[in-house]
């Protein structure tokens, strides 16, 4: 199983620039996850100390981004994982989102399909109008 968390995986501890490195973000970003309550790592005098749980909230926060779900979204999905033991009611909201997601994908689908083809015709209806120019300008000039 590679997702298990080993012994070491639950007691490494990191720095905003080490877990940055590590989920290939930039520590600003780690920041503003924090200023936005989705984060809360611990301090070490004035130092940000990030754990196994930070590091797992903010690969969640990053596949929900990745996955078109805005930052409110997200955060009801790590309140639901911080909630409730069982995951039923998390496991729940998600699938009710991932459903609405794919039914807003569908219809952007639908709609670039038709902007695709509405180019490409005046993109035809162009091409035809510049030949067109082409052969009055040459014929006008013979």
């Amino acid at each position: 199983m590679e997702n298990a968390l080993t012994e070491r995986d639950t007691d490494s501890i990191y720095s905003v620039t080490e877990l940055a490195n590590l989920l290939g973000i930039t520590p600003r970003a780690i920041r503003f996850y924090e200023s936005k309550g989705l984060v809360s790592p611990r301090r070490a005098g004035t130092t940000r100390v990030y754990n196994y749980r930070d590091r797992g909230r903010l690969q969640i926060i990053l596949r929900g981004k990745r996955l078109g779900f805005s930052l409110a979204e997200i955060r009801e999905y790590l309140h639901l994982y911080d909630a409730d033991p069982s995951q039923s009611e998390q496991l729940s909201m998600l699938l009710e989102k991932v459903n609405q997601r794919l039914k807003a994908l569908a219809r952007q689908k639908s709609d670039l399909a038709a902007l695709v083809t509405e180019l490409n015709d005046i993109r035809l209806q162009t091409l035809d109008a510049l030949d067109r120019t082409q052969r009055q300008t040459q014929t006008g000039t013979n």
